[in-house]
């Protein structure tokens, strides 16, 4: 079972990069976005809570994500080739607890891909993103502190995973053949 954790800043390409591993080997998704965007959009509780956090450029808190992205996992049934997760764990504390949730199903992570792009660019992919799909968190207030979120507190899992050896850096510069090219040889 391929489990892959595909890492970086906002505005990265972890989308874009999830979809074409999809493509190719078959893998199921977990984006931490679309399942928050899902709750908020149902008007949930935890969809609420979830778009006040968001709005403010905030993490979720990690039960919360955790328990979320459990059901998620285990709706893909057993039998299933491995999972992207995308936009988790943003945190060491979600790492640690998505090592355990994967551990008691007998499965593991098999590899940490970081891609990694300069902040400028990430701004402008990032504005550019919120002009053409009209998400509010990609505004230029919110998109600084959703990287100082980053730097501060999702930035030290490269530190994390580096020591569990499963962290591989990609450039994430470039066109996404270019890039997922680079993901083509970690994954092989």
């Amino acid at each position: 079972m391929e489990n892959i954790v595909i890492f970086g800043a906002p505005g990265s390409g972890k989308g874009t990069q999830s979809e074409l591993i999809i493509r190719k080997y078959g893998l199921e998704h977990i984006s931490t976005g679309e399942v928050l965007r899902d709750q908020i959009r149902r008007e949930t509780e935890i969809g609420k809570a979830a778009k006040l956090l968001i709005d403010k450029g905030q993490l979720i808190p990690d039960d919360l994500m955790v328990g979320l992205l459990s059901e998620v996992y285990d709706g893909f049934g057993n039998d299933h080739r491995g999972v992207i997760f995308d936009g988790f764990p943003r945190t060491i504390t979600q790492a640690e607890a998505l090592k355990v949730m994967l551990a008691e199903r007998g499965h593991s992570v098999a590899a940490m891909i970081e891609l990694d792009v300069p902040e400028e660019e990430l701004i402008e992919r990032l504005i550019k993103r919120g002009q053409e799909s009209g998400r509010s968190d990609d505004n230029s207030e919110t998109i600084k502190k959703r990287l100082d979120v980053y730097h501060r507190q999702t930035q030290p899992l490269i530190e994390w995973y580096v020591r569990e050896g499963l962290h591989n850096h990609v450039v994430g510069t470039g066109s996404p053949e270019s890039i997922f090219a680079q993901i083509e040889k970690i994954i092989g």
